[in-house]
């Protein structure tokens, strides 16, 4: 029994979640208390102490040590996990004593209900986001949105670590020595690109605009050097810093700008110098949330904090001047409402698309795959290119339009040019612009709706010379439904690949074989089903019948007998539990827009974010405004508080 592993399997939690539903409904009341010692302990004394009791506990979860139902609701961490073992049907395991469907269902509803109660009751936690450097993507929209200047921060940077699926995550974002002497380098660039540093003579038509957007004050009889510097650097500081820079601070900026002058050079050079400072202050490169003296446990963020939250979450940039005005009149709050969605409706917020589209339906990866050339003839760089396009402008349209993200799971529409018509065998386009494309007629083209008929999914979910089922499976589980399986052990065999073994069969039927290993069949259980449905799908995505002279077989069933088969099929079977989805949308935007991972404390956000958009039939507008009002983002621990 394997407690450690935290993640859950997706099919089994659609039927056991139902079954505790059902369960629940008949009996008409809550489980009390009582059923810890009338129920809970039996059944743990049978069924799960032999392996999680004392000392050697497997996994270190000794359950024998929790003697009351209060130790559930002060444990919630190992419970949730206690809860995904039995409702994902690993704890107990198949090779040993299993208990009555009936007795599982009621210790999965018991635990539910009472891991919920123990959430409504604790003490509000909005977690503790660690400093966050700026990534690649939000440093090279920082410079633009600041100084006007474009900046190849892919080229120049090394790629960030990815924490959670994400690369904003501040726990992986670190500094090295290396990259500070990169971000040096940058300062010297941007800032010699920002600002001629001799201007004599020129127009201020014939200045670039970035040189005209930071040179706002000119020394005159009126004002000296350092007073034209101070009011133009407090104002280029308080924008990089996000936040009202102080006096002490622009005095520095304002003597190192001197400095530059003194050495012989114009007004201009000393505000490049001082430029390339702010732009290596570490006020600059991370997003700080500072705890003052005597914040207590939890604080509300200040406004400041706030409109650099909205502002990296939907455009990965710095706040605009509508944003900082806001704040600086402590309104920002009682305008949130406004602002996320005018925030929405700006061309900025296409960073939505390709920094939490891009990596949460692994678009990125697309880059890296190289699908044999001599199966796969018809896939190259033109087509690879259509593929992100269409995933692109797939999920911008449930952004821009504010449409139900249910669609993402299935949707009668999607993107096309004439090359990716034709691929999807889509008639009646031409041109090489992409435009909106009805998906109906034969069932290859109407199997394509959402994203698991996207060619650029199920294209990173292959092997370079075949699908694979399991990668299809465990994306399915990872990204649709918030199930990831366990990481497979490391005396797995592998798949025979051999000559004589693809011709012994479909992959389907040589994977059915190499699961008949107990080892092997844990989580291929889980995946496979998932995987299967996709088989008409190549490896490049496109539609099949056969797999090389033998015929799909697409057909799955989940564990409580329900049958379907082939895309549409699942995705039928996905559709008729949107919460399962909406949970782990909202999760997976959470976490983006968070920069950390969701943890158990997290729950009770998640639960009314996911309420809030079921209201409004899960439309994209709804998860985001839910988001920005919820505790996690509005608030943080205080420095004081227990970790």
């Amino acid at each position: 029994m394997r407690v450690a592993v935290a993640s859950v399997a997706l099919l089994a939690v659609v039927v056991a979640a139902g079954c505790a539903a059902a369960w629940a409904a008949e009996t008409s009341r809550r489980p009390t208390p009582d059923f810890f010692d009338q129920s809970w302990r039996p059944f743990a004394q049978r069924y799960c102490f032999d392996c999680h009791s004392g000392a050697d506990a497997e996994g270190g979860v000794a359950l024998d040590k929790y003697r009351s139902a209060q130790a559930v609701a002060e444990n919630r961490a190992v419970w949730r996990k206690v809860l995904g073992m039995i409702r994902g049907r690993k704890m107990p395991p198949e090779d040993s004593d299993l208990p009555p469907e009936k007795d599982r269902e009621a210790v999965v509803a018991w635990l539910d209900a009472a891991l919920a109660a123990a959430d409504r009751a604790a003490p509000p936690d909005p977690g503790r986001v660690t400093i966050r450097r700026l990534n690649r993507a939000e440093y090279a929209n920082t410079i633009r949105d600041l100084l006007g200047v474009e900046f190849n921060a892919t080229a120049d940077f090394p790629a960030d670590d990815v924490g959670y699926g994400f690369d904003n995550i501040g726990d992986v974002l670190t500094l090295s020595p290396m990259l500070m002497e990169k971000y040096v380098a940058a300062a010297e660039q941007i800032a010699a690109k920002a600002i001629v540093a001799d201007a004599a003579g020129r127009k201020p038509e014939q200045l670039p605009e970035s040189h005209r957007r930071i040179i706002t004050a000119l020394p005159s009889a009126e004002r000296s050097p350092d007073e034209a510097a101070g009011q133009l650097l407090r104002r280029l500081a308080t924008r990089a810093y996000r936040r009202p820079a102080s006096d002490r601070e622009v005095e520095r900026l304002v003597r190192l700008a001197a400095q530059g002058r003194a050495s012989g050079g114009s007004f201009e050079s000393g505000v490049r110098l001082a430029l390339e400072a702010v732009l290596i202050s570490p006020h600059f490169l991370f997003r700080v949330e500072l705890d003052p003296p005597g914040a207590g446990d939890v604080r509300p963020l200040n406004e400041y904090e706030l409109a650099a939250r909205l502002s990296y979450f939907l455009w990965s940039s710095m706040p605009d001047d509508e944003l900082f005005d806001l704040a600086g009149r402590g309104r920002l709050r009682a305008e949130l409402d406004r602002q996320a969605r005018r925030m929405l409706r700006d061309a900025k917020a296409r960073a939505l698309v390709e920094n939490f589209a891009g990596q949460w339906l692994q678009l990125r990866n697309l880059e890296a795959i190289h699908p044999d050339k001599q199966q796969f003839p018809q896939f190259d760089d033109e087509l690879r290119r259509a593929m992100r396009m269409e995933a692109e402008m797939f999920f911008e349209a449930v952004v821009r339009d504010n449409r139900s993200v249910l669609e993402l799971i299935d949707a009668d529409y999607t993107f096309a040019n004439a090359r990716l018509a034709r691929f999807y065998g889509i008639e009646g386009v031409e041109g090489d612009h992409f435009r909106r494309v009805a998906l109906q007629g034969a069932e290859s083209v109407r199997a394509r709706g959402g994203v698991l008929g996207l060619a650029a999914m199920l294209t990173v979910t292959s092997n370079p010379t075949r699908t694979s089922p399991v990668k299809r499976g465990k994306w399915v589980l990872e990204n649709i439904l918030g199930a990831p399986p366990p990481d497979p052990p490391p005396d797995v065999p592998m798949l025979d690949e051999g000559a004589q073994a693809v011709a012994s069969g479909t992959l389907r039927q040589r994977m059915e074989q190499h699961r008949s290993d107990p080892k092997c069949a844990v989580c291929h259980r889980e995946m496979d089903a998932l995987g299967f449905a996709l088989e008409n799908f190549d490896a490049v995505g496109a539609w099949r019948t056969k797999d090389g002279d033998f015929p799909i077989d697409a057909a799955a069933a989940l564990p409580d007998g329900r049958e379907f088969n082939g895309p549409r099929g699942l995705k039928a079977v996905l559709r008729g539990n949107p919460d399962l989805f909406a949970h782990c949308f909202a999760e997976k935007l959470l976490t983006f827009a968070l920069g950390r991972g969701v943890e158990y404390y997290d729950r009770p956000a998640v639960d009314r974010i996911v309420a809030a958009a079921k209201a409004s039939d899960y439309r994209f507008e709804a998860f985001v405004l839910g988001i920005v009002h919820a505790d996690p983002f509005q608030k943080r621990r205080g420095s004081a508080a227990k970790e």
